[in-house]
């Protein structure tokens, strides 16, 4: 298991295991809740129904030290062992992570890297996750949706979006992060190397967060003008400055987080590595610290 930095509203990366048999199109149902965590219904061990946030930040499965020691029917062994996870109608085999903390109102995260190969739809206008052995033709033929290449490094998937503050513009890589319940998180380093004006960003907020370790973590929320995702632009994105404790100890980069990507309807082409992303009803909803801070 890798694990990287996790957040209270949630980074973090563990490693993936395989799956079995597939069928054509699995639908399982979808929540998203007022954090911004979206989770399904899946069941561990043949046993224990669970409450399980899909984290793409994230690689197998972790379940919270709570939900190991209080939830289960049958305590597991750890990082070790192989078990059953079913997930709609498809039974995964994968090893099992603990973690201190997950998405609120969940007993634990599985990641990205149960769905190689295949595609995978989050639908919040319908409130379902479909998992495709085919690309659906619709979704090519539907102007609506715009395309980003999938960029992997180690057990990660990455895409590229803008930034704009000033009439500067940034183009970089992303961590895809829906585990993330925030906006987007930028990295220091880069914005620095990138001569980005920083400070030019009106600070709308100063709060620690706690890391995994009980470590407190300074967090800076400033208002960026623009976030451009493919196509789309959204203005106005109270996003988050992160200065020490940086998630990936190797690589300077962004994070993108569940705040924005819940805007749209998502399609993880895992067979050519292309996120297809299409404006949903949330698209146009307040974000969080616009809403407390009545902006």
């Amino acid at each position: 298991m890798k694990q990287f930095l996790f957040f209270t509203s949630l980074i973090l990366s563990v490693n993936g295991y395989g799956q079995n048999r597939l069928y054509k199109s699995d639908t399982i149902p979808l929540t998203i809740n007022e954090h911004n965590t979206i989770f399904i219904k899946a069941i561990f061990n043949d046993k224990d129904t669970l409450n399980l946030n899909f984290d793409t930040g994230t690689t197998e499965l972790i379940l919270t030290n709570n939900t190991i020691e209080n939830k289960l029917i049958i305590k597991p062994e750890l990082y070790t062992t192989l078990y059953n996870l079913k997930i709609g109608k498809t039974t995964y085999q994968t090893k099992l992570y603990d973690a201190a903390l997950t998405g609120h109102g969940t007993d634990g995260r599985f990641g990205w890297d149960f769905f190689k190969g295949k595609i995978v739809e989050l639908n919040y206008d319908k409130g379902l996750m479909i998992i495709h052995s085919f690309l659906p033709k619709n979704i090519l033929n539907d102007k609506k949706y715009t395309q980003l290449k999938i960029e992997f490094w180690k057990d990660l998937f990455f895409v590229r979006g803008s930034i704009n503050q000033s009439r500067v513009t940034n183009t970089d890589l992303f961590l895809f992060d829906i585990g993330y319940q925030r906006t987007a998180m930028l990295d220091n380093d880069l914005l620095l190397i990138n001569k980005f004006p920083i400070e030019k960003m009106d600070t709308i907020k100063k709060v620690i967060m706690k890391g995994a370790k009980g470590n407190e973590i300074p967090i800076i929320t400033a208002n960026l003008t623009s976030l451009k995702i493919g196509k789309y632009k959204l203005k106005n994105v109270p996003i988050q400055l992160l200065t020490i404790n940086k998630p990936l100890k190797d690589k300077n980069t962004h994070i993108l987080g569940n705040e924005v990507l819940k805007r749209f309807n998502i399609i993880l082409d895992f067979q050519s590595n292309i996120v297809f992303l299409k404006p949903n009803h949330f698209f146009d909803e307040r974000y969080i610290d616009q809403k407390k801070n009545g902006t």
